[in-house]
């Protein structure tokens, strides 16, 4: 008998490795983590991807022949970034221009104050002797001034090749208006260094700002290889293993695409993973009426916080990942180094620090067995939050001696014991998290109070609700898929890409019949990436937005514009929406001033497979039946008794007051005493704040 049909979602975190598997038949999910494994992440995968296949019965190559739909995400770019171990890349530019990346607008290295004595310089990714010009040049306009001089582009590509360069960046000025020259530039790099990875600017963000544009390539080039070797690799494996069907890669921008459609970008895999969970908000928010979400995702290494404003996702194009610009379209989340497997430490001064070093998923907490430092995991099970016994359903004993004996290196310095000790830890991870919280909405102009949050993550369902309570947070909710939220934010991702087009006017000066060309240019090379992994014309979704600023701002603001033929009367609407939607923003708005368009931008999208949560049946709201144990907790001053309840016997209906706790086979639910809680249909935990309607 052929298996049912089936759709994979896999995500690569610093810890552990989450398969989501959905069996269409029964609309079932089933919940896998394995250990990520750094020095080879597809090792990890495919240890993943085995145990689902066990948990089905079936072999892994019959597990993987039910596979229509592999989606997959990897903080793999990223870690290569943060860690510094990239290629050795070099870069091909404009003659005299190379210094670009070094200037990079007399910006500042991030996280220094005016109160450091020494400031040290920026350090680009690529050095200076490995940036080379070549004459060429193209205007502003389009023109070709100068044609590329082969021989000497050639000659480069040699130098770099012998300097032992594995990546090169592509960087023109104005090849946003015209590629030809960076087009030529890579085909030379292809043929004199097949093996080199090559990546061109006007590939990476094909608009204007050169400063952004170059280093954002230079970012895509350095983790370009190792990128792209994994990729090759696992779907070399994959196929071994009997997979047949499409593997679609996360991407920055919130959106999937296939292998060959990215490859050559791989600055769009930063993020991949993370940028997935405020889709998995947006749908969870849909089923409880809401649309003000606080999408928040704990993971081993790291928090993730991202907004959901009347149901949109926001994106930006000012993010900084390691000191690092990166310009391309991305989904705003900030993020802090605050994990499970955070690592808690003294500093110069004698305080206490959770993060941002954290101890992986090799060594891992001190509860792992291997590891010896404390961190916030060993602090959770030191205070009773977690039990030794039932960590992943019981596939992982935890050593709580071990977390004890970590957590003695701190205690003694602060002079506290040892539980004194895991509190602190706990209650300022806590505190760093709310912090971030502020940073990303308070500080906008964004009440956290009318917002519900969506706490995911490994860690996120321990702590969610003890920030929303220092926060105010009126209302939590922790799906039934947490441990694995950003694996389920996939199954609701759009696949398609972003397409942009600089275009500098003011609105009183520009022509609509130009905008209408670009447009359409943009929705035809669309149509064409759709066309190459068979998606119908009449399937694909395209969102127009203009980027927009008054005369003399230096930040714009994203405009919709309405689709059809692009008229005077739609640049006009645009220029009104840019109004109202900087009073949304910023609470004010200057109609006195002129108005001026920066990028054009259009994503293209199709659907991807619809699916539903399963429903529970219900139970009313006595959740007596659950009970499991009663477990001695640390809840701020002293031990106290907590009713401890198994997940799997909860049904619809159930209330349950806190402090309590509720253990699942992939996570632990710790519910704060100023909280209720009630299991919604599709098993997910909605905490209420007492008190609160």
């Amino acid at each position: 008998m052929a298996p049912n049909p089936k759709r994979l979602c896999v995500d690569i975190g610093g810890t552990f490795t989450d398969c989501l598997v959905l069996d269409e038949a029964t609309g079932q999910f089933s919940l896998i983590k394995s250990p990520t494994t750094p020095s080879d992440p597809s090792d990890g995968f495919m240890d993943g991807v085995a145990k689902a296949a066990k948990e089905f019965g079936e072999t892994i190559e019959v597990f993987l022949g039910s596979i229509g739909v592999l989606i997959h995400g990897t903080t793999l770019a990223t870690n290569v970034l943060l860690t510094g171990k990239g290629a050795k890349t070099g870069m091909l530019t404009t003659q005299n221009f190379r210094d670009f990346l070094e200037i990079r607008r007399a910006i500042k290295p991030l996280h220094i104050s005016l109160f450091n004595v020494f400031i040290p310089p920026n350090r680009p990714l690529i050095p200076r002797s490995l940036r080379l010009g070549v004459p060429e040049r193209t205007l502003y306009t389009g023109e070709i001034l100068e044609p590329l001089n082969d021989d000497e582009t050639a000659a480069a590509v040699a130098k770099l090749q012998a300097e032992g360069v594995e990546a090169a960046a592509v960087c023109f000025l104005h090849s946003y208006a015209n590629p030809t020259n960076e087009r030529r530039a890579a085909e030379i790099v292809k043929s004199v260094a097949p093996d080199m990875y090559v990546t061109t600017s006007h590939e990476t963000i094909h608009v204007w700002r050169e400063f952004e544009r170059f280093n954002t390539t230079a970012v895509g080039a350095y983790v370009g290889p190792a990128v792209a070797n994994y990729l090759r690799r696992l779907e070399e494996r994959l196929k071994q293993s009997g997979f047949n069907g499409s593997l679609l890669m996360m991407l920055a921008n919130g959106l999937v695409q296939s292998v060959d459609q990215c490859i050559d970008r791989a600055v769009y895999f930063l993020h991949s993973g993370p940028a997935a969970a405020p889709s998995g908000a947006r749908f969870l928010g849909e089923i409880e009426g809401k649309d003000q979400l606080l999408s928040v995702d704990m993971g081993g290494t790291s928090f993730d916080v991202g907004l959901v404003r009347h149901g949109e996702i926001p994106t930006t194009s000012e993010s900084w990942v390691a000191d690092q610009r990166v310009a391309i379209r991305m989904v705003d989340i900030e993020s802090v180094g605050t994990g499970g497997g955070s690592i808690a430490s003294i500093d110069s001064l004698g305080l206490l620090r959770v993060g941002p070093e954290s101890a992986g998923a090799d060594p891992g907490p001190a509860c792992f067995g291997k590891g010896d430092e404390p961190t916030v995991t060993d602090a959770d099970l030191v205070l009773g939050m977690l039990s030794a016994d039932f960590f992943l359903g019981g596939d992982i004993d935890l050593d709580v001696e071990r977390s004890k004996t970590a957590i003695e290196k701190v205690a003694k310095s602060l002079e506290m014991d040892v539980v004194e000790a895991a509190h602190s830890i706990f209650t300022l991870a806590n505190m760093s998290m709310a912090d971030e919280i502020i940073k990303v909405s308070t500080k906008r102009g964004y009440d956290v109070r009318q917002a519900t949050m969506i706490g995911g993550g490994g860690g996120g369902p321990v702590h969610a609700g003890f920030i929303a309570d220092r926060l105010n947070i009126p209302s939590v909710i922790i799906p039934s898929v947490a441990s694995l939220y950003s694996a389920f934010g996939m199954y609701a991702m759009d696949i398609g890409e972003d397409y942009a087009r600089s275009h500098v006017r003011r609105v009183d000066a520009a022509e609509p019949s130009e905008i209408a060309a670009l447009y359409q240019e943009m929705e035809a090379e669309a149509l064409a990436a759709f066309e190459k992994i068979g998606v119908k014309k009449d399937l694909v979704k395209f969102r127009r937005t203009i980027d927009m600023r008054y005369i003399g701002q230096f930040h714009e603001v994203e405009v919709d514009v309405e689709g059809g033929d692009f008229t005077a009367e739609s640049l006009a609407n645009a220029a009104e929406g840019f109004g109202a939607k900087h009073f949304e923003l910023f609470t004010f708005q200057m109609p006195w001033k002129g108005v001026e368009l920066l990028t054009l931008r259009v994503k293209a999208t199709t659907p991807n497979a619809p699916f539903q949560l399963p429903e529970i049946s219900s139970g009313g709201p006595d959740a007596g039946a659950a009970k499991k144990l009663i477990r001695q907790c640390y809840f701020g001053e002293e031990f106290i008794d907590v009713q401890v309840y198994d997940g799997s016997k909860l049904t619809a209906a159930n209330e349950i007051p806190g402090p309590a706790i509720i253990e699942e086979t992939t996570t632990t639910v710790v519910i704060p005493e100023n909280y209720d809680c009630l299991v919604n249909a599709n098993k997910n935990y909605v905490l209420t704040r007492k008190g609160e309607s």
